[in-house]
């Protein structure tokens, strides 16, 4: 196939896509995009230009380029993406980190992070984080971190953003409660990984490089084999830490006075503030080094504060009053589809005669927005009116 050339007059730039005739003579091109530049005059009778290939770099290489000689390094660069589990033919203008980040900000899952719990159980204000909020907090301080140490931005952002897409309705609690109850345990950053590999696309998967699943699956308590990875574990706390400080400032059940004080000499008093002083370390500390770190004293620090959250916030009773009833629709709902696996959507009851009844449960409640396994609760429990 071949492409006539509409390009109005010579010396400018433009595309051509599939292939140009020379006088009437095919011209050998292998079909992908390249730029030309118009050199020669309108051909009268063929309505043609002559032209003259100046640059067939496409723009994906452009950017493998521009990372060989901007990046770190450090930096796991775009030219060293892993195999996928399927090959795919590479696009023309996304290195394979973009995809994967495309991708992932395209899934069901990742829209359903909107309708999960951060801390604070099904938020009635507009104000409080979500799961989702949460997510792109942690996208953004990570490619801060990532931009100013040199490192891949693009795996940075992919990694983050697909970090918690394993994640319970009901948070920390509802992961805790499919723990117990399924035999093979269950933990959040492994049911991330388990998401993008067999949930997605009726359960094709995203099909990820293994630099972006590696960053998922440490991103808790785990090292990376990237230091992107290590940057989104390190970002998912200041992110975490401090915007639960202000939600729980929110809801009163902190003043910012009751955040300790060896903690907030150090780190400073307010969210921005705090945030700042993490990033700053970390970079003033990593730069041009193989690891990605804080300076004693900022660590100290960020310790000290993470230890007050488990203790007054995400273990207080003030903000676990509601939680008990969260497990229990959990717990209740994984017995029920244990005995009924065939009400499961298709995709669940294909995984239960693969990977066994247990795991699919697990999958399917897994997958569930706070207001959809409260509404699903309410259907097989709750008596409906008489009218």
């Amino acid at each position: 196939m071949f492409l006539k050339i509409f390009i109005l007059c010579p010396g400018i730039t433009g595309i051509v896509q599939t292939g140009f005739r020379l006088f009437g003579a095919a011209a050998p091109f292998d079909g992908s995009k390249a730029y030309v530049k118009v050199t020669g005059i309108l051909h009268e009778q063929l309505d043609f230009y002559f032209v003259k290939v100046v640059n067939i770099m496409l723009p994906r290489e452009v950017t493998i380029k521009n990372e060989e000689i901007l990046l770190s390094a450090y930096a796991c660069k775009s030219a060293d993406a892993g195999k996928r589990n399927s090959e795919e033919e590479p696009c023309s203008v996304r290195t394979e980190f973009q995809r994967d980040r495309d991708r992932i900000i395209h899934c069901n899952s990742f829209r359903r992070l909107k309708h999960k719990t951060q801390v604070f159980l099904i938020p009635k204000s507009d104000h409080y984080r979500t799961r989702l909020t949460h997510t792109l907090e942690v996208s953004q301080i990570a490619r801060t971190i990532a931009r100013a140490l040199r490192l891949n931005e693009d795996l940075t952002e992919a990694i983050a953003l697909g970090h918690d897409l394993g994640h319970t309705p009901f948070g920390h609690d509802g992961e805790r409660t499919l723990n117990s109850l399924f035999s093979g345990g269950f933990k959040h950053f492994e049911q991330s990984v388990r998401v993008v590999e067999v949930i997605e696309r009726d359960g094709k998967g995203l099909n990820l490089t293994p630099q972006v699943k590696n960053g998922i699956l440490c991103h808790t308590n785990k090292t990376a084999d990237t230091l992107e990875g290590v940057v989104v574990k390190l970002s998912d706390k200041i992110a975490y830490i401090n915007h639960d400080i202000e939600d729980a400032i929110r809801g009163g059940v902190l003043k910012e006075s009751d955040l300790p004080k060896e903690a907030t000499d150090i780190l400073g008093h307010g969210k921005s503030q705090r945030i700042t002083t993490l990033v700053n370390s970390i970079i003033s500390n990593s730069t041009g080094m193989p690891e990605v770190k804080y300076d004693d004293e900022t660590k100290k620090a960020h310790d000290i504060l993470r230890e007050f959250m488990f203790e007054n916030v995400y273990y207080a009773p003030v903000t676990n009053s509601e939680k008990g009833k969260a497990c229990h629709v959990v717990e209740h709902l994984y017995k029920y589809y244990l005995d009924n696996v065939s009400q499961m959507p298709r995709l669940y009851t294909d995984i239960a005669q693969r990977d066994g009844k247990e795991r699919a449960v697990c999958d399917f409640i897994s997958c569930m927005s706070d207001d959809y396994a409260v509404d699903l609760f309410k259907e097989l429990f709750i008596p409906k009116s008489w009218t």
